[in-house]
């Protein structure tokens, strides 16, 4: 089971549910916002608040957990290990039916940071123990929420690389970007817009589409670019050709 938001190639939040337990009948679910966040190594950007609502009848035991990200081509794969950056407050908490609770997140790490740093803060619901004798169907649901930290002062420079013509899960031709990041400060390819051209081999243009950054968020996730990352993105828009050139060109949105 997913949340609303996770569409991106490292579908930014996460929402997994588990089945425990045994047959009957037994209702949970919760809401998570933001689910991505971005924090500084200083001053008041250093914490954001994490909210999390239980939407059910039922008391909502939940505890967040931290694990940081390292970067890979395709975006980021989690460490499974907590350097101790983030500090969150409170780490548990039991939450009441239309109740929502506020957590903190704050930076606590190398305030000299060179460059962006990326975690998961996992909100996980925890099993509650059944009086005895009695079974139920608990569905867990966990949460991630992304969390970027970067100094101060910098800002990201994205900008494509290489553009070619790929094929999607179902063989139909669509556009592999290649985008490159060259600051030390991560940045979010859904903060632009995205030109797609693609022209036959005799030069003439067959295709053409301007994604702006809200539709690149709807169809792509946030499209986080790491500092000094080069990454490569799907674009999940069908192209004419299957033997055309691609043209991908950046440009700021709004």
């Amino acid at each position: 089971m997913k949340s609303f938001v996770n569409r991106s190639l490292f579908k930014l939040a996460v929402a997994a549910s588990t089945i425990i337990a045994a047959p009957a009948t037994s209702t949970w679910a919760m809401t998570v916002q933001p689910v991505v966040i971005d924090l500084k190594t200083s001053g008041r950007d250093m914490s954001q608040v994490v909210t999390v609502e239980n939407t059910f009848a039922n008391p909502l035991p939940v505890e967040l957990t931290v694990q940081e990200l390292a970067l890979t081509e395709t975006g980021v794969s989690p460490t499974g290990k907590d350097p101790g950056d983030l500090l969150v407050f409170p780490p548990q908490a039991l939450i009441e039916p239309g109740q929502t609770q506020s957590f903190r997140v704050q930076y606590v790490g190398d305030p000299a940071l060179a460059g962006s740093k990326h975690y998961y803060i996992t909100v996980a619901q925890l099993p509650v123990k059944l009086p005895e004798g009695q079974s139920a169907i608990q569905i867990l649901y966990n949460f991630q929420v992304l969390a970027s930290v970067s100094p101060a002062g910098a800002k990201p420079m994205l900008e494509v690389r290489s553009a070619e013509v790929g094929k999607n899960a179902d063989g139909k031709p669509v556009a592999i970007v290649t985008v490159g990041n060259g600051s030390p400060v991560h940045g979010y390819l859904s903060a632009n817009k995205l030109r797609i051209v693609e022209r036959d081999a005799g030069g003439k243009e067959q295709f053409r589409r301007t994604l702006s950054g809200p539709e690149i968020q709807q169809t792509m996730g946030f499209g986080l670019i790491g500092g000094n990352q080069t990454r490569k993105i799907t674009v999940p828009v069908e192209l004419p050709l299957a033997d055309g050139k691609v043209e991908a060109t950046i440009s700021p949105e709004g």
